[in-house]
């Protein structure tokens, strides 16, 4: 089965195809970053614009790069929750009315499995069962995977994403967007040792995450060193590394806790946060330790792209799930929701 996959739930316009027996084919993604910089934060209306703008040409990219025509696709993939409501609508309108018109099924994907999804694209791809940590912009959740569909919430955050503590940190420190990778950026010069954070909600029992306070603890740091008269630069990547790795370390206590609760030894990490090279050495250490093994998609995979709503879409049209021509989109969407495959 040949599945066009749309991603549109933010500001990231991205398209694939999958073939369930030759793998991804191709794939294409414009991000909006220098649209969104200017603003220090994605503008939904200027989002869904572009997405509008760029849909098309990108579907013909893909297509070329592929060597495929559109008789040869037999069903879409999109991206129908949870996100920007005016976004997800452009995506959602276009696979409909390309199904339509081309006379194939299109079925909506849930943006979070997409992400669970995605290391599923590697050479080495994880068995389940497996508990996965989904960090991103608007998520920081750990769920048991026991197959597609079949997911159990152990924990999520109170308050701030992981992702998003990344990014209003940043912006608090006059750092520009997206302020996670310019956050990690700073951090690879900093000083160990010389601030340090809070490690929030890891002196209880307990899966769930709260980033606010550390962000507001960051705040009042660095307003301390301008008031002492310390704004330099050397100051700022001490600060960054100091919140970095309070965050590392948060996450991997907690992703710790998770596997000794459900007593798996397997662990995918997903979403934005994902590519973050501090996470991922912490976490590979600490399964090491577990005599476990931690799984991720690409850099390139990580953020929002098509070729992880291709594949989810197509394991889930190749075992019968369909829906009709009607357009539907979802701002919040539980993923417990999703019917088990």
């Amino acid at each position: 089965m040949l599945v066009l996959g749309l991603e549109t739930s933010c500001d990231e316009t991205g398209v694939a195809l999958y073939d369930s027996e030759r793998g991804l084919l191709a794939d294409a993604l414009f991000s909006q970053i220098d649209l969104h910089r200017v603003y220090g934060g994605v503008v939904p209306e200027l989002a869904s614009r572009d997405h509008v703008k760029r849909m098309l040409p990108l579907i013909r990219q893909v297509l070329s790069e592929a060597d495929c025509v559109a008789t040869d696709i037999d069903a879409i993939a999109y991206t129908a929750g949870p996100g920007l409501v005016g976004a997800l609508l452009v995506g959602a309108s276009c696979a409909q009315a390309l199904a339509f018109a081309w006379g194939i099924p299109a079925l909506g994907v849930h943006h979070m499995e997409g992400h669970l999804l995605a290391p599923m694209l590697e050479e080495q791809p994880p068995a389940f069962p497996f508990v996965a940590l989904l960090v991103s912009g608007g998520h920081t959740q750990l769920v048991r995977v026991d197959g597609i569909g079949q997911y159990q919430l152990l924990g999520e955050s109170l308050d701030d994403a992981a992702g998003e503590a990344f990014d209003k940190t940043a912006k608090l420190m006059g750092l520009q967007y997206p302020g996670g990778p310019e956050i990690a950026r700073l951090a690879l010069s900093g000083t160990p040792g010389r601030f340090k954070f809070p490690r929030p909600m890891t002196d209880r029992p307990g899966l769930e995450f709260s980033f606010s306070g550390l962000k507001t603890f960051t705040l009042n740091t660095w307003q301390q060193c301008q008031a002492a008269g310390d704004n330099s630069e050397q100051t700022r990547c001490d600060i960054a590394l100091a919140f970095q790795q309070a965050v590392v370390d948060t996450l991997t206590i907690k992703c710790k806790r998770a596997l000794k609760q459900t007593g798996l030894n397997n662990l995918v990490i997903a979403g934005g946060v994902s590519a973050n090279q501090a996470l991922r050495q912490s976490l590979e250490k600490m399964l090491a330790e577990l005599k476990g093994e931690v799984f991720y998609a690409r850099p390139a995979f990580c953020t929002d792209n098509g070729a992880m709503i291709a594949y989810a879409g197509c394991q889930r049209l190749l075992a019968g799930q369909h829906e009709d021509l009607s357009i539907k989109v979802q701002a919040r969407w539980p993923m417990e929701q999703l019917p088990a495959l």
